[in-house]
């Protein structure tokens, strides 16, 4: 694959089932995109055929293909080593506790769970298709993303090609509803004084500022963000050096409301000031 071109012009999205293939096809589309869905593997390269010999009249072009198409385990692989423009490979996923709930709400079957559970399905869904997430240039980790933050992820990470320089994104998370999938760095915030077991701050978050002055006031808080920023400004010039495009930060507490999105927008305001480009979400905060 190393010697053809790889263009983002050219886009595979794939993924989990349920994992928000469809919104982001919609989304391309509406970028732009001559969008297929579930094209059958072997009739991909007469496309590209087509489309490099100018014989439709496609400027870009995305795929959308799965594990719903018979042959796509055993024939994709080979057939993208062989393509003579290697597209751009956007590998969707969520945790299982997400998947089977968004099956529950559409109800729809899982493609892989005809005569058995959902949840049965998702895992081997995601045991088969561990190879293609090797193969991907993005892993994209939907559990908790709104459609615009979704689409805001896609925007940064595939459609502007030309912002070399490093995207951070610092997720705050809850333990209970499980890591984020797609994390390059994860901190764990639970052993800071937790504003959960007061009365006056049990319904804030942590973008209040009383939470915040809670936990940013304590000792333990102060030494761990000033060795948390070290760590973090130490291992950022080793990412960028080696090319990398994104980096996911997790910082997780026991459910995802208070100190992880305090200490979350305290590293968002570090990384700023460093003249980097950082987004923040906060994944759990209204669960």
């Amino acid at each position: 694959m190393k010697n053809h071109r790889k263009s983002t012009d050219f886009v595979v999205v794939t993924g989990l089932s349920g994992s928000g293939k469809t919104v982001v096809s919609r989304f391309l589309e509406d970028m732009g995109y001559y969008c297929v869905d579930n094209l059958p593997a072997k009739l991909i390269p007469e496309l590209v055929d087509l489309w490099l010999r100018k014989k439709v009249e496609i400027e870009r072009m995305a795929l959308v293909v799965d594990i719903r198409e018979p042959h796509f385990l055993t024939e994709f692989p080979e057939i993208v080593k062989k393509l003579k423009v290697q597209p751009f490979l956007i590998f969707l996923e969520a945790t299982d506790e997400a998947l089977v709930k968004r099956f529950s709400e559409s109800r729809r079957p899982h493609p892989l769970a005809k005569n058995k559970s959902v949840l049965s399905g998702v895992r081997l869904e995601r045991k088969k298709l561990a190879a293609i997430k090797d193969m991907a240039d993005e892993v994209i980790d939907t559990t908790g993303l709104t459609i615009s933050q979704l689409k805001e992820q896609v925007l940064e990470r595939v459609l502007r090609p030309k912002q070399r320089r490093l995207q951070v994104y610092v997720v705050s998370f809850g333990y209970k509803h499980g890591l984020p999938l797609d994390s390059d760095l994860v901190f764990d915030t639970r052993f800071l004084p937790n504003p959960y077991y007061l009365d006056s701050l049990r319904r804030l978050d942590g973008r209040s500022r009383k939470v915040r002055d809670f936990v940013l006031t304590s000792e333990e808080t102060r030494v761990f963000l000033d060795k948390l920023f070290g760590f973090v400004d130490h291992l950022l010039p080793g990412f960028i050096k080696e090319g990398k495009s994104t980096l996911n930060i997790a910082v997780g507490c026991t459910g995802g409301r208070h100190r992880s999105v305090v200490i979350a927008e305290a590293l968002k305001n570090h990384l700023r000031s460093k003249k980097l480009a950082v987004k923040i979400i906060h994944r759990d905060i209204y669960k």
